[in-house]
Formats: C-alpha cells, structure tokens, sequence
C-alpha cells in the first residue's frame, strides 16, 4: 500500500506495471480498487497505472469538505508528488466529474480524458443518489443499515456481475465516512459543467451504458453537445460500470484511445 501526504492528508494510491503513465479515479462510494482489471490490462501494453482514494474513501484521509472541487485539487497536488506533468486521466462516475473539472481548472495537467458513467449535469443522477446528498436521508441510509439492504436489493440491475460489484461496495462502505457519503453526492447533486465545456482542448471520450439506472446515459449526449473533441460510445448490454458488464470491449475502446495520435 503506498501514500504520499498532502496539505490536507494522506492520499492512499496503488500503482502498476512501467510505461506511460494513466491516472485513474473511482466511483461515489468506490476505491481505487474498481479499477484493478484495467491496470492489469493497461500494464501488460506498456502503461504505468495510478489508481487512487478520495478523501473520505478507501484508505485516504477522512477529513475534508469532500467536494468536486477539493478532489480536483487533490488529483492535481498527487500528480505534482508524483513527477506527473501532464498524463491522460480517466474517471468512473464521480470520478470522470473530477476528471472533467481537473481538466478545465488545470488544463496543463491533462492530456486526454476519459469518463465512464459520469454525470455532467448533477440531474442526471438517479433519484436515490439525489435525495442521499439530503443530511436527514443520508444518515437513515448509512446509519440504521439500509443502504446495504437497498444496494443487495437494487444490484442486480446496476450490473450483470453484481456479486463482484457487492464484495466491492461491502469492502469498500466499511472505510466510506458518514460525512464522505452525504457532502460528496450533495456536492455532485449541485453539478453543472456545460457552462464551461467549450473551454476543453483535449481528445475527449465518453462511455455510457443504455441500461445505466445510476447515472443517465443521455449524459452522453451532452458531451456531444459541449465538446468539441469528443468521442461517445454507448454499451447496449451494460449497467453503471461497463468495466464489468462488457469488459473486453471497455478495454479494447479505452487502448483505442489512448493510443490515437490524432
């Protein structure tokens, strides 16, 4: 386990493999640990993978006010520490929302991206992800032991591989604050990237599963709107995280990309 400490706390990172460099970054509720397959894949075709926890997930810090902002903030001073001047970034759900602000904020940083399943606009949420960002909500569901009964009742529609998707939330909610869950869907909830979209420069590309019941796929479709760079690729067969639903194919569209010159 390796970790490099901030001005605001310890940010837990995992690594692979030599090569170029690729930073990762995980779901709402997530770890860097989603993204263990495509290290594994990424790393066996010359790339050097970094995977990391917000605060307030996984093993990083549990402090902070767990905002899309502060996370950019984060990214950006991790990649400082780690001699990355500029690399592509690839996020997943909440992840790809940083992904998108670290690369309007500190476009020097980024040179090419990646969203997976990422709210652009906070409508475009689901409505339970909406009303958890609510204190009163968040606490009934991370305090009383609903939030698990809801997730193994709900799973199977998230995803076809819904029992590896369980043992991850299971693993993954035990190192997940209660304040991390609600300030950080609240602030997502809150999101409205289109006024600044325009300002992107970078080869953009999106991954939206049709049958996403988390985040709306029509999401998609503002990318297109906004980006001009942009490449949008729908998974019929896939959920919410189209790296276990349809994997190979996620990996062949994600190689694809970074490996444009265009």
């Amino acid at each position: 386990m390796s970790s490099i400490v901030t001005d605001r706390g310890i940010v837990h990172y995992e690594t692979y493999s030599r090569g170029k460099p690729v930073v990762l970054l995980h779901c709402w509720m997530g770890s860097w640990s989603y993204w263990y397959s495509t290290m594994e894949f990424l790393g066996e075709r010359g790339y050097k993978t970094y995977a990391l926890d917000f605060w307030g997930f996984g093993d990083s810090a549990k402090q902070g006010s767990f905002t899309v902002d502060e996370y950019v903030e984060m990214v950006d001073q991790f990649m400082e520490r780690m001699g990355l001047v500029r690399a592509p970034v690839m996020g997943h759900s909440m992840g790809g929302t940083v992904t998108l602000s670290l690369a309007l904020d500190h476009p020097d940083r980024v040179s090419k991206l990646s969203i997976i399943g990422s709210p652009i606009v906070g409508s475009g949420l689901s409505l339970l992800l909406k009303i958890s960002g609510y204190q009163q909500v968040g606490w009934l569901l991370y305090s009383t032991g609903l939030l698990p009964f809801i997730m193994k009742a709900l799973a199977f529609s998230f995803t076809k591989d819904w029992r590896t998707l369980m043992g991850m939330f299971e693993r993954d909610l035990s190192r997940t604050t209660m304040e991390s869950f609600s300030k950080s869907i609240r602030d997502l909830r809150e999101t409205d990237l289109r006024p600044r979209l325009h300002e992107l420069q970078v080869p953009t590309m999106g991954i939206f599963g049709r049958k996403d019941n988390i985040v709306t796929p029509k999401q998609g479709e503002v990318l297109k709107k906004y980006v001009d760079r942009n490449v949008v690729h729908y998974f019929e067969g896939a959920g919410h995280f189209p790296m276990l639903d349809e994997t190979d194919e996620f990996h062949a569209k994600i190689y694809s990309f970074l490996n444009d010159t265009e």
